[in-house]
């Protein structure tokens, strides 16, 4: 098969369209003919060599995809040979076979074609896992996604309005329309004074829930967002990884700081990835089947040009999520 190698840590230049070996499924594991796969932040640290992959996962980048069951490892039940489906990975997306757990499988969701489901699987885990799974977020309550016109934020917004939650986003002033459009109450500049805007709007609560990618440089103004009882869920250091905390902010709103991780979990435990995709399938798919969610894809580029996939999402501007389609 061929697949995006790296030859070096650096730049989108070190992408390389290589001839390696196939993989062969294990026990419990499936291969998959890919579809399709998509461009994740963490992929560019990956080839940045600031994010390596788990011990015994494929050091092929790429966290997810879409394609067809090729083949069945040892004691796998309950999906068949050509069936199209779309999975969670701990690596090897950018490629066109991957082995993936069979507990890592999801069905090829109803309304969306198996080239654009490609796209789901790690928004879907990441923002059920921290939102609804560990956060809690219900009906009624208040949630702030910081950089609501991202791959997780475009996603994010129309789960959590589907739950029947008031949705604040914070985005750049150009993309605020595309926020609105996907169920966002209460767009906020990211560069304003974010926790007074959102008291204003929100007559002095705050926010139930965040879910935060920036790490350190958001944590002073997430906590100063929160509401009683507020949860604050960080799932990225684009902003760093240290930063001092004020504990009797804290103590004072009765909040909660959690930092989760999705790639490293095991497959099985009632915090592993299966559990998580069982959640997805069974609470998010049937939104994705009626509509209530839909998948937001920006550009779509054949997995050949990965490299050029990564420019575009390192130069900004990106609405949801990059789509590479293999060839």
């Amino acid at each position: 098969m061929y697949a995006i190698t790296v030859a070096e840590p650096g730049g989108p230049e070190n992408m390389r369209w290589t001839e390696v070996e196939d993989p062969e499924p294990g026990p419990g594991e499936v291969l998959l003919d890919v579809v399709a796969t998509a461009v994740n932040r963490a992929d560019l640290l990956q080839r940045q060599g600031n994010y390596p992959p788990p011990p015994g996962a494929s050091d092929i980048i790429g966290l997810e995809c879409s394609g067809r069951i090729a083949e069945l490892g040892e004691g796998v039940t309950g999906w068949s040979v050509g069936e199209e489906v779309c999975a969670l990975l701990a690596g090897g997306g950018y490629a066109q076979k991957v082995v993936v757990p069979a507990a890592q499988l999801l069905p090829q969701p109803e309304r969306v074609d198996l080239e654009t489901a490609g796209s789901l699987p790690e928004v879907a885990c990441t923002v059920w896992s921290n939102v609804v799974d560990r956060a809690g977020l219900a009906a009624g309550e208040t949630f702030l996604i910081q950089g609501g016109s991202s791959g997780i934020g475009t996603h994010a917004i129309q789960v959590a309005k589907a739950l029947g939650a008031r949705v604040a986003a914070t985005a750049n002033p150009a993309r605020f329309d595309v926020c609105r459009e996907l169920g966002a109450d209460i767009v906020i500049d990211y560069n304003a004074d974010v926790p007074e805007e959102l008291k204003k709007a929100t007559d002095g609560h705050g926010a139930d829930v965040i879910l935060d990618n920036m790490g350190a440089k958001g944590l002073k103004a997430n906590v100063a967002a929160l509401a009683p009882d507020g949860r604050l869920m960080i799932i990225g250091m684009q902003g760093g990884v240290k930063a001092e905390i004020n504990i009797g902010a804290l103590l004072a709103k009765r909040g909660s700081v959690a930092a989760m991780g999705l790639r490293g979990r095991p497959v099985e435990g009632p915090n592993g990835k299966g559990a998580v995709v069982a959640g997805v399938r069974e609470q998010v798919w049937p939104l994705l089947g009626d509509g209530r969610v839909k998948p937001v894809v920006h550009a779509r580029f054949p997995l050949s040009q990965a490299a050029e996939a990564h420019r575009t999402l390192e130069a900004g501007g990106v609405v949801g999520k990059l789509l590479l389609v293999a060839e």
